[in-house]
């Protein structure tokens, strides 16, 4: 019988990556009722699964939640044979403790063997990706930067507001990943790249849309991070089918596949990438070549 392949999974969210079972039991020492309507569902929207974060947020304010949780995702990793491993948080959203301590915590629960990710979110000051920056420089373990999320007309920064902080990160070896394109204009996808210097794109599914972006993304060799249940979910696509995965491959674009948030969207790196191979034009070379991509584009430092 063949061995089930070791998996890449680059783009999975702490706390949209509980078990269920954990989920449970922290409300229930907590005091908090489980909403029924916690899970994502297809066409739900970008904003309304944004908001199913606030739950489980409340769930994991203080270090000995996010270490307990963290632990718990590395070892639902290696039941799914994921052997490269990165998990994204936002250690502002943590209030039960200082930003270094949930950070520290993280890492204790990750315990060497998965990257940490920090993540600024669209519309956050621009100071808080600095501090997130001054978090990640001494810690050998936080290994990107992220902003996560998406854009709304009231933020008052942009893309572009957050060059400093990114730039500051790309000096001390720390990776690039920005959430963009993800059902809004490829030109957000260009700017992440040639201002914030993005190394891998989150989503990314408006690619094709503009040539010049195209061509950005091949020229850089940046990675597509592909979430495709998440971007069911999110609106951002009809159904997994309809995923340009294959076109992009097809066209020398760098991607891997992705869980995005296994609870949130009920899904494992197995299943999913189980259903991209059922994207019309996803061969077996091509579901290997996404295998691939993902374990060459983690971050190291």
């Amino acid at each position: 019988m063949k061995a089930p392949p070791a998996l890449p999974d680059l783009h999975r969210h702490l706390d949209g990556s509980l078990r269920p079972a954990t989920v449970l039991d922290l409300a229930r020492a907590l005091r908090l009722a489980v909403p029924p309507d916690l899970t994502f569902h297809a066409g739900m929207g970008l904003q309304a699964a944004l908001a199913r974060f606030g739950f489980t947020l409340s769930l994991l304010q203080d270090e000995a939640a996010v270490r307990r949780v963290a632990a718990e995702i590395v070892e639902d990793a290696i039941v799914e044979d994921v052997t490269t491993l990165e998990v994204r948080f936002a250690p502002q959203f943590h209030r039960g403790a200082s930003m270094d301590r949930i950070v520290d915590a993280a890492l204790d629960g990750l315990g060497g063997r998965a990257g940490l990710i920090l993540c600024g979110l669209y519309g956050d000051p621009p100071e808080l990706l600095e501090a997130l920056v001054d978090l990640a420089i001494p810690r050998r373990g936080v290994v990107g930067l992220d902003l996560a999320g998406g854009p709304i007309p009231t933020h008052e920064y942009g893309l572009s507001s957050y060059a400093a902080a990114f730039t500051r990160a790309r000096a001390h070896g720390i990776g690039i990943t920005v959430h963009a394109g993800e059902g809004r204009p490829p030109a957000e996808i260009g700017v992440a790249i040639e201002v914030l210097g993005a190394q891998r794109i989150g989503h990314g599914t408006s690619l094709l849309d503009d040539p010049r972006v195209l061509d950005l993304v091949l020229e850089r060799g940046v990675t597509i991070e592909a979430c495709p249940t998440s971007n069911v979910h999110t609106d951002v696509i009809p159904t997994v089918r309809d995923h340009p995965l294959p076109r992009w491959l097809e066209l020398g674009v760098r991607a891997c596949v992705n869980t995005d948030n296994t609870l949130f969207s009920g899904v494992a790196a197995p299943e999913e990438l189980r259903r991209v191979s059922g994207i019309p034009g996803m061969t077996p070379a091509r579901c290997a070549q996404v295998v691939a991509n993902g374990h060459a584009a983690r971050f190291t430092r």
